[in-house]
């Protein structure tokens, strides 16, 4: 199975940045927005550097072809998963048949 990247928004950085300079300890900060405590420091940095132009080209609103890949690959998904299920659906039924028959051999009581 392979993970996606997860993408942030520019409120939501600006957000961590914030309560990081605050005073707000660096474990208790990953802690609370469930991140790794490098983007913490890289962004504080970024912010930093020149806050006018920090976290630009972040997920911010969703450009309609994003939203139709975004779409697209969910669509995907739910294809993949769908023919999973049937597989084993079917799996499942063929194995009752299977363990269910009175065949000389059966162990079954």
């Amino acid at each position: 199975m392979s993970t996606t990247r997860r993408r942030f928004s520019k409120a939501f950085k600006l957000e961590v940045v914030h309560a990081y300079i605050s005073g707000t300890p660096v474990a208790e900060v990953i802690r609370q927005f469930d991140i790794h405590q490098n983007l913490v420091y890289k962004w504080a940095q970024e912010y930093q550097a020149n806050p006018e132009t920090a976290f630009r080209g972040s997920a911010d609103e969703d450009t309609p072809q994003s939203s139709e890949q975004r779409i697209a690959e969910l669509e995907r998904v739910l294809g993949r998963v769908t023919l999973e299920n049937e597989f084993l659906k079917k799996a499942l039924s063929h194995a009752k048949n299977i363990l269910g028959s009175d065949k000389p051999g059966n162990t079954k009581s």
